[in-house]
């Protein structure tokens, strides 16, 4: 059975599933090479220009799996080089629609922080735990969190292993949106089919500058957002469709 599945179930959106339900969704090695697997090749791929990236509709991942991890030394963890899968996801261009429902914890709490929107179930619940073990955060759970909810609350997640449920994850600004269990992932997918209507240079140029504004200074950050701005307008898309808006048609973006 494999571990990660994709599908494509519109146009120019791709969904990244995690198939172990035996497991929780635990994010062995396995798992971690087929998500960087398929995100270095999705984020290649010119006809996708949105990636849901899920668990399916009862667990998003409950984290590492211990019994891969409990006897291993210091060594052993250094050398497979966790990292670069990591960076996969995280250095993706194309926008990644994280659908959480049930437990993202640990590992599955840092992967959803890896997307660029988060959409959460009311049921779900979201945690940093690696301290009851021994450990801690070791992908993103301290430095990613910090940038996303601030130092007092990610000391809290982080120092506890304590979990919060989506609608407090949402008043800290952890996720995008709670909505019902039912309809998170019909809501992430219309989200993905939405951005990818969109004129793809500038939802690339937007995500790209975004990501690099956030530990740049105001003034640098401003002045990558002026020079995207001003690229764009070498672009088709923006004669097609600043014209479509004054003509009061639909435009036809072709990613030019």
């Amino acid at each position: 059975m494999d571990e990660v599945i994709v599908e494509r179930p519109a146009e120019h959106v791709a969904v990244v599933r995690i198939n172990r339900p035996e497991a929780r969704n635990a994010l062995n090695q396995a798992v971690r090479a087929g998500l960087a697997e398929q995100f270095a090749a999705l984020g290649a791929d010119p006809d996708v220009r949105a990636i849901v990236l899920t668990g399916g509709d009862r667990i998003f991942a409950a984290g590492a799996d211990l019994r891969d991890l409990a006897d291993r030394g210091a060594i052993e963890i250094m050398l497979r080089q966790t990292h670069r899968l990591w960076q996969a996801i995280a250095a993706c261009p194309t926008p990644v629609i994280a659908a959480v429902n049930g437990l993202a914890w640990g590992g599955g709490c840092e992967l959803a922080m890896h997307a660029d929107i988060i959409v959460a179930g009311e049921g779900a619940s979201f945690c940093q735990p690696e301290v009851k073990v021994g450990v801690m955060p070791g992908a993103g759970g301290t430095q990613r969190l910090t940038r996303a909810v601030g130092k007092f609350k990610a000391m809290k997640l982080a120092l506890t292993g304590l979990p919060v449920s989506a609608r407090e994850a949402d008043a800290m600004g952890l996720v995008s949106e709670v909505v019902p269990d039912a309809e998170v992932q019909a809501r992430a997918l219309e989200l993905a089919t939405l951005i990818a209507s969109r004129p793809p240079l500038a939802v690339a140029q937007i995500k790209e500058v975004l990501i690099a504004g956030e530990d740049a200074s105001l003034e640098t950050g401003l002045m990558l957002e002026r020079k995207a701005f001003q690229l764009l307008f070498a672009s088709r898309d923006q004669k097609e469709g600043m014209h479509a808006f004054l003509e009061k048609r639909a435009p036809q973006f072709v990613g030019a």
